[in-house]
């Protein structure tokens, strides 16, 4: 059961915009709409959920783009992903939040410094995570655009970011990271080298963050990358020392795996076309 939401000292439109809220919780716990998994590993409510987040996902509700949020799918330090299910209640969408609390943001100013989409956007760390989710969506849209395999994003507002669920249709499972898939191959890390250097020559970004704990290896071998908050555009100053850093950490994963890799330079080269 939801605990009411309660502020003491709020002013008179809060109040209503609190007790609003609370209305529409009731409703959509009483109509199974909005499911919560209250565990040690997801404290949702304090972490998650707070005010102006639940007014995003009201909004989103009200206008189709959500149907209601069934539970949990992943965790991390600055955001929290959970399935949902679509206006019509039938296909399945991925949710990912990114934490209010959290002060990790503050580290990840290096990614948004010297790119010109967000050079006058406003400070502080409220705004930060806003301009950090619609940099995300951003550059899964480029990605996308240009035939990369990430999820296609579907909506972004303030701290709350919408794409499409990699998993299966059926049972709501998602695919399994590179890092928990059961069989390593060199197919993978040349479908993995493809769509880094597809990502690099044909949308111009670099994810800046690779490793195999963002790489999802579907069935069938299909592979897809995705976390796209810290790429940068190719033009970016520290484009090149993110890049070297993607190839070295597949590398490394590979080479732990068994698997034969491409030379550091020799990777680069391939990747961004130049000639050695």
């Amino acid at each position: 059961m939801f605990e009411e939401i309660e502020e003491k000292d709020v002013t008179t439109q809060q109040r209503k915009v609190i007790d609003r809220v609370n209305r529409r919780l009731y409703r959509h716990e009483h109509e199974n709409r909005f499911l919560l998994k209250r565990s040690e590993d997801y404290r949702v409510v304090d972490d998650v959920f707070n005010i102006p987040t639940l007014k995003v996902i009201d909004e989103m509700i009200n206008r189709n783009v959500l149907g209601y949020i069934k539970g949990p799918l992943a965790s991390g330090k600055e955001s929290k992903v959970y399935l949902a299910l679509d206006k019509n209640r039938q296909n399945f969408l991925s949710v990912k939040i990114y934490l209010t609390v959290s002060a990790e943001f503050k580290k990840r100013l290096q990614y948004i410094a010297g790119d010109p989409r967000f050079s006058s956007s406003k400070r502080g760390l409220r705004n930060l995570i806003s301009i950090w989710a619609k940099k995300e969506f951003k550059n899964l849209q480029t990605a996308y655009e240009n035939g990369v395999n990430v999820p296609a994003p579907l909506k972004v507002r303030q701290n709350v970011l919408v794409m499409e669920f990699i998993g299966d249709d059926v049972s709501g499972i998602p695919c399994p990271v590179l890092v928990n898939s059961n069989s390593i191959t060199y197919n993978d890390y040349k479908e993995i080298i493809g769509q880094i250097s597809n990502l690099y020559q044909k949308a111009q970004l670099v994810h800046a963050d690779l490793s195999e704990y963002n790489i999802f290896k579907c069935p069938k071998g299909r592979i897809i990358l995705f976390d796209f908050g810290s790429s940068v555009n190719i033009k970016q100053p520290n484009s090149r020392q993110f890049l070297t850093r993607d190839i070295a950490n597949i590398n490394t994963f590979f080479r732990k795996r068994g698997v034969k890799v491409l030379g550091l330079e020799s990777a680069i080269h391939k990747i961004t076309g130049e000639n050695k």
